[in-house]
C-alpha cells in the first residue's frame, strides 16, 4: 500500500509540472538581411535583440552630448575597447573619443544605427570604421564591400566635415590557406579589403590595413595577440592602438 501510495503522488507531482512547464518557444525563420540595406539586429525569437536596442540607445544618448571628437564605430572587436581602458585612454583620450561597437554587428546593422541617431547631435573630426567580418558566413565579399560602402556613404552625407579613417577587415584563424587546407574566412576578408581599399579618396576616406601587425612571419596568429583568433587581447589592441596613431594625429589635425 505505501509503495502504490508513493507512486501516486509521484505521478501526481509529474503531471502537475507538465502541466505547468512553459512549451519551448520555437525559432522564428527571418528573411536573409542584405549587407548593404539597413536593419536592425533580431534574435531567433524574430524580436529586435534587447542588447542591441539598450547599446544603440546609449550611443544616441552620447552623440546627443554632442562632446565626440572621435568616433569609433564597428562590432565586438571595437566594442572590446571597452575592456581596455588604459590603453584606450592614453592613445584616444585627448580626442574625446566614443566607442559605438556592438557585439555581433554586421554592416547592416551598423548602417541602421547611423541612419537612426548615432551621428545626430555631434560634430566629430574623424571617425573610425572597422566592420564586416560577422558577415563572412552569409554574404559574398562583393556583397560585404556594398555593405561598408553604404556606411562609408552614410557618414559622408551626415558628418561631411569629418574625415574617415577606414580600417581594413582584420585577419581572422589560426592559419592563413595552404593547398592543404583552406581558411575560407580569411581569404574572403582579404577580397573585401581589395575592394574597399578603392574608396580611399586621399581627402576625406582614408584606407589604412594594419592586419598584418596581427601575423607571425608564416601568416599564423597567436592567442597571444587574438585568444580565440578573432577577438584581440590586450596586447593585440596595443598593436592597434600604435598602428593607427600617427595616421590619426594627422587626421585630427
Amino acid at each position: 500500500m505505501k509503495i502504490t501510495l508513493l507512486s501516486a503522488t509521484l505521478l501526481l507531482a509529474v503531471s502537475a509540472l507538465a502541466q505547468t512547464a512553459k512549451p519551448t518557444a520555437p525559432a522564428v525563420k527571418l528573411p536573409p538581411q542584405a549587407p548593404d540595406v539597413a536593419a536592425q539586429k533580431f534574435g531567433p525569437d524574430g524580436k529586435v535583440n534587447p542588447g542591441f536596442v539598450a547599446a544603440h540607445e546609449r550611443f544616441v544618448k552620447t552623440a546627443q552630448e554632442g562632446k565626440a571628437q572621435l568616433v569609433f564605430l564597428g562590432d565586438s572587436i571595437t566594442a572590446g575597447w571597452g575592456s581596455k581602458k588604459e590603453i584606450w585612454d592614453k592613445a584616444f583620450g585627448a580626442y574625446q573619443p566614443a566607442n559605438f561597437g556592438i557585439g555581433g554587428d554586421r554592416t547592416q546593422h551598423v548602417l541602421w544605427r547611423i541612419q537612426n541617431g548615432e551621428l545626430d547631435g555631434i560634430k566629430p573630426k574623424v571617425c573610425v570604421l572597422m566592420i564586416g567580418t560577422n558577415n563572412v558566413g552569409s554574404d559574398p565579399a562583393e556583397g560585404i564591400a556594398k555593405g561598408v560602402t553604404a556606411i562609408i556613404e552614410t557618414i559622408r552625407a551626415k558628418q561631411p566635415q569629418a574625415k574617415i579613417l577606414l580600417l581594413a577587415v582584420f585577419p581572422r584563424g589560426e592559419f592563413a590557406s595552404t593547398p592543404a587546407k583552406a581558411n575560407t574566412g580569411r581569404d574572403k576578408l582579404k577580397q573585401v579589403n581589395e575592394i574597399i581599399a578603392k574608396l580611399d579618396d586621399g581627402k576625406n576616406i582614408h584606407f589604412l590595413d594594419i592586419g598584418s601587425k596581427f601575423l607571425q612571419s608564416d601568416g599564423s596568429i597567436t592567442k597571444a595577440i587574438m585568444p580565440d583568433f578573432l577577438h584581440l587581447s590586450a596586447p593585440g589592441y596595443q598593436i592597434w592602438a600604435d598602428a593607427i596613431t600617427p595616421k590619426l594625429a594627422e587626421l585630427m589635425k
